[in-house]
């Protein structure tokens, strides 16, 4: 009886007691499964099966029980702030994701229950869009409204993530925001909102990104193409530092993951940028500074370090 039930769970997100009821299952039935643990609750009424929950990540994870929230309150919500950005992909760093939140579509009070927080605010008709079958406000909006329940950097890694994946443009994030200034918790985020920018590609560029200005450091032009003498790309660096000679990467441990080809080693592919890495040098004679997560949550330490290669050069 578990087959329709795990179709119904990969398609939906979720099944529901109305499902299971509908694939043989009485009441006794359907306890007995929640009370085993054969079945995930996501919420009451809402359930999936424990290893499709445990192998989700937690944007996947929030995202079931989003579709489940909006599956219950009907037509009189749509998913906003951090629940929105998760619904479009952005990239969430630095926030929770242990709530759904939703605008009132329907002029409902603003409260907290049962795992959601109801938000109120003026939605206009083409603020509300549907992504994957969900209703979700505009990404612009999402973004800085998530943002407002964050820090600043948080804030840009969102923006930044909004603009890379082309969601919105920087125009519109500025339109937003002169709507938004006034709002509660918002007005925090005008610095980030100068600052995004489409070309920073990952949360760690975006973390770099903040490191850098709020330890006074100057800013590196980003994606910055190297090519050698007879005109050749040699590579992309995420940052350079034209002016001081100098060149810059973010390096998570996620991105050799990427780049693993069928059957290759892992250490093939560190081999492989750090010879990219060396010609990237001998094309043009720059230092290069390497930061990894720990760089990002220590900024005076890692500043200090990138400022040593600045002195040198100057």
């Amino acid at each position: 009886m578990d087959d329709p039930l795990r179709a119904i769970a990969l398609e939906l997100g979720f099944f529901t007691r109305a499902h299971a009821r509908n694939a043989g299952y009485d009441d006794r039935a359907i306890t007995r499964a929640a009370r085993a643990r054969a079945w995930h609750r996501i919420r009451r009424g809402y359930y999936t099966f424990p290893d499709i929950w445990s192998g989700a990540t937690d944007e996947e994870r929030h995202l079931m029980t989003c579709r489940a929230v909006l599956d219950s309150l009907g037509d009189a919500v749509a998913l906003s702030h951090t629940s929105g950005c998760v619904a479009q992909r952005v990239d969430v760093w630095g926030l929770p994701l242990d709530v759904v939140h939703v605008t009132r579509l329907d002029g409902g009070a603003g409260r907290i229950e049962a795992g959601v927080v109801h938000h109120e605010g003026l939605v206009l008709d083409h603020e509300v869009s549907e992504v994957d079958g969900m209703r979700v406000l505009a990404p612009q909006r999402c973004t800085l409204e998530a943002g407002s329940l964050g820090s600043p950097e948080a804030a840009l890694v969102l923006l930044n993530s909004c603009l890379h994946r082309q969601l919105c443009t920087s125009d519109e994030v500025c339109t937003q925001f002169d709507v938004m200034a006034h709002w509660p918790h918002v007005r925090h985020l005008h610095v980030p909102v100068r600052m995004c920018t489409a070309k920073a590609e990952s949360v760690g560029e975006s973390r770099g990104l903040w490191l850098f200005w709020t330890q006074h450091l100057p800013a590196p032009t980003l994606q910055h193409e190297v090519h050698d003498s007879a005109g050749r790309l040699v590579g992309r660096t995420d940052y350079a530092w034209l002016k001081h000679r100098g060149l810059g990467e973010f390096d998570g441990k996620v991105k050799y993951g990427r780049l693993l080809k069928p059957g290759q080693h892992p250490g093939e592919v560190v081999f492989e940028e750090k010879r990219r890495e060396d010609l990237l040098r001998e094309a043009t004679g720059s230092w290069m500074v390497r930061l990894v997560w720990s760089d990002l949550d220590h900024p005076a330490e890692t500043a200090a370090r990138i400022r040593r290669f600045l002195v040198r050069a100057s």
